[in-house]
């Protein structure tokens, strides 16, 4: 059992908690029974895998089905899993993985653009819903949070292995592939004249969302073949970005359904 702070991997893996060391190690942490379960559903590969006792003793067939798929596995105190762990009251297990390469985010069906978004709760559940949704993928602009942040893979759900997701070195560029699939691109504007409910939502379209406090950048607004806005009561200055995402992306997956179906309303 590992019960040294000042063990080799203890400080490797707390390092995890900064985005400059992984970038650095090419590593990202999983925090949780419910994400470590996800990763092993769709076979994630493992990097280590460490856990209390309690915990090992209490979810033995996910501890064997992780080590299976990892290189390294350990029993650790709960001194050591608080100390790297991000969470204040972690469950009692974190991994650790390998940062994927881009996805392949196809230009098909109902993609999420998203630029400069700092709130990794917001991207978490922007992720989340997305998927839930059925969304194509998500596209996320390089200056925004991780998408491999812990806060983001925790808000996420569990998702975050489930839906392509890329970081796009230029939004423009990837809005220009975009177009040349034929994909319809909506800005979310607050001074459009239409309201999100007014478009088509059948053709396959790719939303653009911005920065949780500036807003979607006048340059990526301009590519947009499509303004809307989400009506809101007066007084009420503008929504959460990843609110609004949920109410686009829904109101797509209803037309879409009630096309299929038949109904007309």
């Amino acid at each position: 059992m590992l019960t040294s702070l000042q063990n080799s991997l203890v400080k490797q893996i707390r390092k995890l908690h900064s985005r400059k060391e992984r970038h650095k190690q090419e590593l990202f942490l999983l925090e949780g029974t419910h994400l470590l379960e996800e990763a092993c559903a769709v076979n994630y590969p493992l990097e280590v895998v460490c856990c209390t006792l309690e915990w090992q003793a209490a979810h033995s067939a996910l501890w064997e089905q992780a080590c299976s798929r990892c290189d390294r596995f350990e029993i650790v105190s709960e001194e050591v899993l608080s100390v790297i762990a991000t969470t204040v009251q972690p469950d009692g297990v974190i991994a650790t993985a390998k940062r994927s390469s881009a996805m392949q985010v196809p230009f098909t069906g109902l993609l999420l653009a998203l630029e400069t978004i700092q709130d990794p709760g917001n991207l978490g559940t922007m992720i989340r819903t997305a998927a839930a949704a059925s969304a194509s993928g998500l596209w996320l602009s390089a200056d925004s949070v991780d998408l491999d942040n812990p806060k983001v893979l925790r808000a996420s759900a569990g998702q975050w292995f489930r839906l392509p997701m890329a970081v796009s070195a230029s939004l423009k560029d990837t809005v220009s592939l975009a177009k040349q699939a034929r994909m319809q691109i909506v800005a979310t504007l607050p001074s459009a004249t239409l309201t999100y409910w007014q478009v088509d939502w059948r053709k396959p379209s790719l939303i653009l969302l911005g920065n949780e406090g500036a807003g979607l950048s006048a340059s990526l607004a301009a590519m947009a073949d499509v303004e809307v806005r989400i009506p809101l009561s007066p007084g009420v200055e503008s929504l959460n970005v990843a609110i609004a995402a949920a109410l686009m992306l829904y109101e797509a997956q209803r037309q879409i359904t009630s096309y299929k179906l038949g109904v007309t309303s």
